[in-house]
């Protein structure tokens, strides 16, 4: 295939990606109806590794992985602590909303990558930085009594453990060579395996065996995750990593668009000026790794 026509094709799978994910957010918020969120989080990680070296399997690429040690911490954070805690976030805080929260993700990244990796944060980065903040007091509301309080901080909290795993990852990528998907497998097995033992220890109520449960359990591991990792891999394939960063962009406006639509959750004036700072400025940070890495193609050239 051409190289126009595989953007093309990179560029749709783009546009899926985001709706899927961005989507999952309301299936998330309503399968807790019947299960228990620590339950859900266990059997979707459980369903969701198993679905990912199926993929493995059928793309024929390799099983093997190196660091185990790092791979299992890399698990417990990216997959255990970060399932969990938006699961149980979106018991009380809207789906939307929830999204938005957790994907503050990249501005807890740029400090972190700055103390760990030596990673300079630049002018315009600072700037995103500033409207994010300005926008999550503005989402948080914290000079009102309502609202979900514990809810809005498991949602940043799970934002910044997703930080601090992409960050180890990245770290990790320095010093082995992995193949993503393999590494996203055996993390999301190691973390599923930590989320199971938890669930079982921690006391729910009964799985309601409903038609929504089991269409949600399908919707995570097959569309939510072996399907989202095929495209993400197309993506990273054939666009470059600044444009399929703005991949971060559609999944919480989707996100808040279905929430809005399906469950009536409407945001306030105050969270709707949150909403688009943090999105503009996830846009703004976006654009300028657009902008680097077409410099560095340029100057490669």
């Amino acid at each position: 295939m051409s190289a126009p026509g595989a953007s093309r094709i990179a560029l749709l799978a783009l546009v899926a990606l985001s709706l899927i994910w961005g989507y999952n957010w309301v299936v998330m918020k309503q399968v807790i109806d019947y299960v228990d969120p620590f339950d859900f989080s266990a059997i979707r990680a459980a369903f969701g590794a198993l679905t990912l070296f199926g993929v493995l399997a059928l793309l024929r690429r390799p099983m093997t992985i190196e660091a185990w040690r790092e791979v299992v911490l890399l698990g417990l954070l990216q997959t255990g602590a970060f399932t969990a805690l938006i699961q149980w976030a979106l018991v009380t805080a809207g789906a939307g909303k929830t999204a938005v929260l957790v994907y503050t993700m990249p501005f807890w990244v740029l400090p972190m990558a700055w103390l760990a990796l030596g990673e300079r944060v630049r002018g315009v980065q600072w700037l995103g930085i500033a409207l994010a903040a300005s926008g999550l007091v503005l989402v948080l509301e914290p000079w009102s009594l309502g609202g979900s309080v514990l809810g809005n901080l498991l949602a940043v909290l799970a934002g910044a453990i997703w930080a601090a795993s992409s960050v180890l990852a990245k770290r990790m990528r320095q010093k082995h060579k992995f193949d993503l998907l393999a590494l996203t497998a055996w993390q999301m097995l190691f973390g599923a395996i930590a989320l199971c033992v938890f669930a079982g220890l921690h006391p729910s109520r009964p799985i309601e065996p409903s038609p929504y449960f089991f269409g949600a359990l399908v919707f995570n591991a097959v569309f939510a995750t072996g399907l989202a990792w095929v495209l993400w891999l197309y993506i990273l394939q054939h666009l470059s990593a600044g444009m399929a960063g703005l991949s971060v962009l559609g999944v919480p406006l989707v996100g808040v668009l279905a929430g809005w639509i399906e469950l009536g959750e409407r945001p306030t004036a105050a969270e709707f000026a949150g909403i688009a700072l943090i999105v503009g400025a996830l846009g703004l940070v976006s654009l300028w790794a657009l902008i680097q890495s077409s410099r560095a193609a340029r100057s490669d050239g």
